[in-house]
């Protein structure tokens, strides 16, 4: 389905034309018809598949017709990177619309904050906000939501994993009743329920696969030993110049900075981000990651969701996510829009049940490709057999059955 079936405005058409988006994903085609005709709605719908366009056109398409001066749509996040992802293409899809937006996060500067000040005293028509510093502004009877039309809640499992829930049921209490609220979540545990329960109205529900990477992903795992993971790592990359844009995330910030220097050692070009960064530091970072000035960005999980960079060659989990559903996120920064991607995982002794957790999930055996020779052995992999009562190991497979050809690095 192409967007201009939608019946959008020619101003939103036009931004559209120039991003270069045509078809619309099955995420847009099934939720933007909804949205636009008013239906509260929750969505279950996995990273990469257009959640934003599918929430933002059909909102900016109802502000830009409302008088200025005022907030008309509120954006609930939960963290500060996809606070400022999501508002970078608001202001694309609402160029030539006119809507102004503004993003609201912590851990700016005061001049920061007093950008934020002027914008919401102004009206801004769209605010995109993480829960704790809509609260402050609220708090600080700054923010006005009195004429909020439309709301927002943008990856609500990871904010009720955080533990934003009391804040979400705050900032609701200072929304009008009668509200449009929209809903998206990779996925639909009961708490989630519970809450969609207590701020949407007789709900649209729409699902697309839940908890499966993208078609467009080729997995591999590498069962190794903690001590090998370095040198693979740099195995991998070393000489793989047709991998031009690649991310690698890590359990710990110390892990962060072993992989960088590692990396750096072999005159590989890595960048390394993390909550130690300051939030300057860690937005030019990123910029120079998206401009292909860094090749190499070694992350822990704070861009495992929401960060929208596109063309990402290849993704690698140097640890095992402890979540099942964060190795969907992590591996969902590849494979984008369509596109194709490779994700490799590492394996320790530890992890492995772990990583049988995922194949569990996906409902699908991931190949476990053979080390380097020059790396030595790996330990043997050991897979556990759901049973009645729990599992039952088998210490006897080979770790390289008949299995598929392995992707190419």
């Amino acid at each position: 389905m192409k967007f201009y079936e939608f019946d959008l405005h020619d101003d939103i058409l036009d931004a559209l034309h120039d991003m270069g988006f045509d078809e619309a994903t099955e995420v847009q085609e099934n939720t933007i018809p909804i949205i636009l005709e008013g239906h509260d709605l929750i969505a279950c719908a996995q990273t990469g598949t257009g959640k934003t366009a599918a929430f933002m056109l059909p909102i900016i398409e109802k502000v830009s017709a409302m008088p200025s001066g005022q907030t008309h749509a509120l954006i609930i996040v939960p963290t500060r990177e996809l606070a400022i992802q999501i508002e970078q293409q608001v202001q694309g899809f609402s160029y030539y619309a006119g809507t102004t937006s503004i993003s609201l996060y912590g851990g700016g500067d005061g001049k920061e904050w007093e950008v934020q000040r002027k914008a919401l005293e102004s009206g801004v028509d769209i605010i995109v906000a993480t829960p704790g510093k809509l609260i402050s502004f609220i708090d600080n009877d700054i923010a006005k939501l009195g004429h909020v039309s439309h709301v927002v809640l943008d990856e609500a499992d990871r904010m009720l994993d955080i533990g934003f829930y009391d804040d979400i049921i705050r900032i609701f209490s200072n929304l009008p009743a009668h509200r449009q609220t929209v809903m998206f979540s990779a996925t639909m545990p009961p708490k989630i329920k519970t809450l969609a329960s207590k701020v949407l109205t007789n709900p649209k529900e729409f699902s697309t696969a839940i908890s499966k990477p993208a078609e467009g992903v080729l997995q591999a795992a590498y069962v190794c030993h903690e001590s090998q993971k370095i040198p693979l790592i740099q195995s991998l990359i070393t000489g793989k110049d047709d991998c031009q844009s690649i991310i690698i995330f890590s359990s710990t910030k110390r892990k962060v900075t072993q992989i960088v220097r590692a990396l750096q050692k072999k005159k590989l070009d890595a960048q390394g981000i993390s909550s130690d960064l300051e939030q300057k530091e860690r937005e030019e970072v990123l910029m120079k990651f998206r401009a292909r000035q860094t090749r190499i960005l070694v992350a822990t999980d704070v861009l495992s969701r929401g960060i929208d960079i596109k063309d990402i060659n290849l993704v690698v989990n140097f640890d095992v996510p402890g979540d099942a559903e964060d190795y969907v996120h992590r591996v969902g920064r590849t494979a984008r829009a369509n596109a194709t991607g490779i994700a490799l995982t590492f394996i320790n002794e530890d992890d492995m049940y772990k990583f049988q957790q995922i194949e569990a999930l996906i409902e699908n055996e991931v190949y476990k490709a053979p080390l380097p020779a020059e790396l030595g052995p790996g330990p043997e992999w050991k897979v556990s057999t759901r049973k009645k009562g729990g599992y039952k190991k088998n210490f006897n497979r080979k770790p390289n059955g008949n299995r598929k050809k392995a992707p190419r690095t």
